[in-house]
């Protein structure tokens, strides 16, 4: 397992809980449990046989070589724990330094960018979190997307805000929700639980099931998994437009026929570090986030990275892909609740339910 500060707390022999989950029939300790019973329950038998007479001694013999072979049976399973063991440990805390967190790609069709960028400081030159204009000229957009994309950047450049599921407290869906600082992952035989810090925020993954059929339409869509050699593969539709639904903070829209496809695989430190350096040079990088966890920068082992490709045949042209690369993080799951607020951007209110007359 790891501690609060990403060491791993585990010795030899040892399993994390997930891996517990996952092994049916191991301990932390790595003791079987089922086997110990079974070892008492045989030198009871025994026990028995040396007080009782001869006549029960066939009899007991019998049992006890029943109940050894059962012990056999449940401890000789190499095969099943090997599975097991193959799967990638994706659990634990990660953190992620960028609040916008979608990646440009390496190459190929990326994200939208910010046209608008700091211009001082030590991270000059990189996107400016406090004016948000998303670039609509991405070939990436239609027409229609690409006007929503300009409404909303025009609207940051006026010094205006724009409502997003974040200030309006509503659910950020795939790919948005990205834009947590971090999130916990909980691996479990049937599925796959992600965690988010901020505002209650949770999803959970289908291993190895289809999609329903037919998909009812949700806020974090229906998700379903399966384990690829060295990865975690997750396939998400069904996610539902609400009125503040964006893919980012630059109020790129989507449409319900919205497919995305997550890869989730570790990398080890130096590839890590270099895709961290490489956002860096787009991203403003949050040190210590007031709203996430903070990254372990001791902690030298492997990464975590997941490789988002969007499909969205009514709002883009093309497929396109982008990537999250995560750290382990020092701090465990934070409960961050988020407070609507009635003027959270400049001159507007925010859409808040409101009762035309008292409840009592």
């Amino acid at each position: 397992m790891e501690s609060r500060s990403g060491k791993s707390s585990q010795s030899a022999g040892t399993f994390s809980v997930d891996k517990n989950l996952r092994s049916g029939s191991r301990t932390r300790n790595g003791r079987n449990p089922v086997g110990r019973v079974l070892l008492e329950h045989d030198m009871f038998e025994v026990g028995c046989m040396r007080r009782e007479g001869v006549g029960m001694k066939v009899q007991r013999v019998f049992l006890l070589l029943a109940t050894l072979s059962m012990t056999a049976g449940l401890t000789a399973t190499p095969a099943v724990a090997q599975s097991a063991a193959s799967i990638p440990d994706l659990s634990g805390s990660w953190a992620h330094s960028a609040l916008n967190g979608l990646e440009l790609p390496l190459s190929g069709p990326g994200p939208v960018r910010n046209r608008s960028r700091e211009r001082t400081g030590p991270q000059a030159g990189v996107g400016d979190r406090r004016q948000l204009v998303g670039d609509y000229s991405n070939p990436i957009l239609q027409p229609w997307a690409a006007d929503v994309v300009k409404k909303f950047g025009d609207m940051s450049l006026a010094g205006e805000g724009y409502p997003s599921p974040r200030n309006q407290c509503w659910p950020e869906q795939v790919p948005f929700v990205f834009a947590n600082y971090g999130m916990q992952i909980l691996q479990q035989p049937d599925k796959v639980t992600i965690l988010y810090p901020f505002d209650h925020q949770f999803r959970q993954v289908r291993l190895n099931q289809p999609h329903a059929a037919p998909v009812t339409p949700s806020w974090y869509g229906d998700s379903v998994g399966h384990y690829q050699g060295d990865m975690l593969v997750v396939d998400t539709v069904g996610i539902k437009v609400g009125p503040f639904s964006m893919i980012d903070w630059f109020g790129t829209p989507f449409t319900e026929a919205l497919h995305v496809v997550e890869r989730y695989r570790l990398l080890d430190y130096e590839a890590t570090k270099a895709a961290i350096e490489r956002d860096a040079k787009e991203h403003f990088q949050q040190r210590n986030p007031d709203n996430g966890p903070a990254v372990d920068y001791d902690y030298k082992g492997k990464g975590l990275q997941i490789e988002v490709t969007i499909e969205d045949e009514g709002a883009f042209t093309t497929p396109w892909t982008a990537t999250v690369t995560f750290r382990r993080a020092l701090d465990e799951r934070l409960e961050l609740v988020c407070a609507e607020n009635p003027e959270w951007f400049p001159g507007t209110y925010s859409a808040v339910p409101k009762a035309d007359k008292p409840d009592f």
